[in-house]
């Protein structure tokens, strides 16, 4: 269609939520989180060691700047680390340290994998293979479902953004053709007030933060609380098979809400779009026959995921402390593996000729995501500097006195979920879990509480940012269409999260407790 070519692009101050409330917001972070992390350096704080108190000063001045981003995140990331050495709380080794994390490398690989998927196509093939199925026909009910299927799908391995980026057109294709419809039958709609089309637009970013959390490498979040507890300790690990286990239960029912919600709200007034299939079939026929780029990308894939679940399915037939599992986790950890699946794929060539390989290097390096790198090896080292100094069991203390003393585990874990939340909704979700994230391994330790849930708590809900444009990529996007209020977005977003964490998040956690424990 050539509507499509003309779909609204999005700019960077549409992404970023570039207004003039975010600019006083910058403008005042910029002023204010200095003389706060003054404030914090001077006053006299009993109990607390010098080097955990400098500490408390410099994060203060990350955790402001990280919530309003006078500078951008990732550069917040890398001056944490850089005071840290220059008033001497650690050595230059050890502040630096995390940004050599195994983690990092694991999500490196995955952004090489799914960098391989977009620029051969197999991201979009997969998507349109969901949305082609005969199942779904014309009907706009199945229409809409299988759009959010194909955002979540595909945003368990790619990032959010990409996916929602690349269905983005696809909804908007949908949708004219549903204007093309009834403008044949004499009825003329204006999309920017149409109730479906802003369904189908909530339901397109939505899925796509809904879908990451199903794998490590999902989501930032996801990997980051990982990393803070590996960094506290080896018997806290998670494996990938493990997390996908929880991921999918969490997935699965947030994706249930989020459908139910949205159609609820945003129904279609007809029962068929005519040119619905047209249409797909259309961008399915131009994608053509499979190459050998897009299967070489698939096997890459599929190497990798196998060895990702193989432990877990080690574990299942020769139970944890066997031998062959603690042999295959030396020789395959999850870092590796992603290694192994991102660098085949710069020997799997696509010709007789051996000329070309399946991905080229300059298109490896533009899918790598820098600058989440960097946020995650700063949130990675401030956190590991808090466990090391005692400022995170300090905080951990302070946290537990204000619950009592005593907490009960539910409304420990309740407390950091809600805030966890909260916290998304306004800045970078990875931003909030960097700051919340060591305070709650911390105060569940000091509680006498495993870390585990509340950790995965934590991860699962900074994915529920559904009620700004500002507050994912994915909302950004699809609010530059023109088709969303902001009042729809908040009201359907507050929904969502609201029923989202109480009946999925905190629910699932609890059992993940009960599972420890037992």
């Amino acid at each position: 269609m050539d509507e499509i070519k003309h779909a609204p692009e999005v700019s960077e101050d549409e992404l970023t939520g570039d207004n003039s409330f975010d600019r006083w917001r910058r403008l005042i972070g910029a002023v204010c989180a200095p003389l706060c992390a003054l404030l914090v350096w001077y006053i006299d704080i009993p109990g607390l060691e010098n080097n955990a108190h400098t500490l408390l000063a410099i994060m203060t001045l990350v955790a402001l700047w990280w919530i309003t981003e006078p500078v951008p995140i990732p550069v917040t990331s890398l001056i944490g680390p850089t005071l840290c050495v220059v008033f001497g709380v650690v050595s230059m080794k050890e502040a630096f340290a995390a940004f050599g994390n195994q983690m990092i490398f694991l999500f490196m690989g995955g952004f090489i994998i799914a960098k391989a998927m977009m620029v051969n196509g197999l991201d979009k093939r997969i998507a349109y293979g969901i949305i082609s199925m005969k199942w779904v026909g014309d009907s706009p009910r199945r229409i809409f479902l299988a759009i959010g299927l194909a955002c979540m799908v595909c945003s368990g391995w790619i990032s959010n953004t990409a996916t929602a980026a690349m269905m983005f057109p696809i909804a908007l294709g949908l949708l004219e053709a549903i204007r093309e419809m009834m403008a044949a039958n004499g009825r003329e709609i204006n999309l920017h007030s149409y109730k479906y089309a802003t369904g189908l637009m909530l339901m397109t970013a939505y899925s796509c933060s809904i879908g990451g959390v199903l794998t490590p490498i999902g989501t930032p979040p996801n990997i980051m609380m990982i990393g803070f507890l590996g960094e506290k300790s080896a018997d806290f690990h998670i494996s990938f098979f493990q997390w996908m286990t929880w991921g999918f239960v969490a997935m699965v029912i947030y994706f249930l809400i989020a459908y139910i919600v949205l159609w609820k709200m945003f129904p279609a007034d007809v029962e068929h779009i005519d040119g619905a299939q047209d249409f797909i079939r259309r961008k399915v026929n131009e994608l053509g026959k499979w190459t050998t780029a897009q299967r070489n990308t698939l096997l890459a894939f599929m190497v990798a995921v196998v060895l990702w679940v193989t432990p877990g399915v080690l574990s299942v037939v020769f139970g944890n402390d066997s031998e062959i599992l603690k042999s295959y986790d030396k020789v395959f950890p999850e870092a590796v593996v992603a290694m192994i699946g991102g660098l085949l794929l710069f020997f799997l060539p696509t010709d007789k000729h051996f000329t070309r390989m399946t991905l080229r290097w300059k298109d490896a390096v533009k899918g790598i995501e820098w600058g989440t790198l960097l946020l995650f090896g700063g949130g990675l080292a401030m956190g590991g500097m808090m466990y090391s100094t005692g400022l995170s069991a300090w905080i951990g203390d302070q946290i537990v006195a204000m619950m009592g003393g005593e907490p009960h585990e539910a409304v420990f874990v309740a407390v950091f979920c809600v805030a966890a939340l909260l916290m998304s909704e306004l800045t970078s979700h990875t931003a909030a879990v960097g700051m919340i994230g060591p305070l709650a391994v911390g105060a569940a330790l000091s509680a006498g509480f495993s870390p585990i849930p509340v950790a995965v708590g934590i991860a699962l809900s900074s994915s529920l940012g559904f009620m700004m444009p500002v507050s994912t990529p994915p909302n950004a996007i699809v609010y530059a269409s023109g088709y969303i209020p902001i009042t729809k977005m908040i009201k359907s977003g507050a929904i969502i999260d609201l029923v989202g964490i109480a009946l999925v998040t905190i629910p699932l956690v609890l059992y993940m407790v009960t599972w420890i424990m037992g």
